[in-house]
């Protein structure tokens, strides 16, 4: 498992203007489509929305990985404004931390931001299978993750009072911020959720939706998805998910050549290889991508 890199471990220049590019655009573009709303056809603001909050998704997830300054507190400012409303940057940024630093990706006990889970029942086993294929993961995933998180934060609420007032207290004052820009703008909560929060959230389910798989055998757990197109842009190279995992201190348009240099290596390793994400729409739009239970907690599986 690559370590995690702390920003002072990361090599390159002290501001990284493609990133910082990036960021300009969607917070940029973000206030014009809520500004412009009611002017822009439902459609469009719709793809608009969901477009914006999933590439933001993309841009806080390089500013956990140390980009596009070497200063974790701009960093930290430039993913922080909560255009999502529902994860404050904070967890987001521990959980990621424990996904990459895990000693076991994918084992819902080990990794944070697994999928599976370790049991064939209950109202995570429902809420997973609901999940189990793409369409899925993109149509229920949101509400299911958002009341998940919920429930889960009330639960730490009560053990670490403290610790959950820190992680949601700046988080909160953001999202006042956020409810008066769209009160200013005449753009209703109900409205901004349905037209940017869950077509945003949707659109990350179709990255995430395969990019690990549970391989107790292999050391390929992450997938490659070869996409080039606007959905590289949009996801910032994340498709390129095994490269990501090797190199997490890799910028976001770094991860295209390394990649290139280490393709016949990583599929000989065992890594799964999609051709975009047409390929991936077509083999998991109505099935599963793989058995819901991890296969570490399968009965009928021997573990190594």
């Amino acid at each position: 498992m690559t370590e995690y890199p702390t920003n002072r471990e990361r090599a390159g220049p002290l501001m990284e203007w493609p990133t910082m590019a990036v960021a300009v655009t969607i917070y940029s573009g973000w206030l014009i489509a809520t500004r412009c709303h009611a002017a822009i056809p439902t459609p469009l603001i719709i793809l608009a929305g969901g477009w914006i909050i999933a590439w933001q998704g993309s841009l806080q997830h390089e500013t956990i990985h140390g980009h596009p300054t070497r200063s974790r507190r701009l960093n930290s400012a430039i993913g922080f404004p909560p255009l999502a409303l529902w994860l404050p940057y904070a967890i987001y940024r521990r959980s990621h931390i424990a996904h990459h630093g895990s000693h076991a990706i994918t084992d819902p006990r080990a990794d944070p931001e697994s999928r599976y889970v370790d049991r064939s029942r209950g109202l995570t086993w429902i809420a997973a299978t609901l999940q189990a294929s793409l369409l899925g993961h993109m149509l229920f995933g949101p509400p299911i993750t958002i009341g998940r998180f919920a429930i889960d934060e009330a639960r730490r609420g009560v053990r670490k009072p403290g610790r959950v007032a820190r992680d949601w207290l700046p988080h909160l004052v953001g999202v006042a911020a956020l409810i008066a820009w769209l009160d200013h703008v005449g753009m209703g909560l109900g409205h901004y959720i349905l037209v940017f929060v869950y077509p945003g959230m949707a659109l990350t389910a179709l990255r995430a939706h395969a990019e690990h798989r549970a391989d107790l055998t292999s050391r390929a757990r992450a997938a490659i998805v070869e996409h080039r197109g606007a959905l590289a842009l949009l996801f910032l190279n994340n498709n390129l998910h095994v490269s990501h995992h090797e190199r997490p201190q890799l910028a976001w348009y770094q991860l295209p050549a390394y990649y290139r240099s280490q393709r016949t290596r990583q599929i000989g390793e065992g890594a799964i290889v999609y051709a975009g994400y047409g390929d991936v729409v077509r083999r998991f739009a109505f099935r599963a991508h793989d058995a819901i239970v991890h296969p570490g907690h399968r009965p009928d599986r021997e573990r190594p």
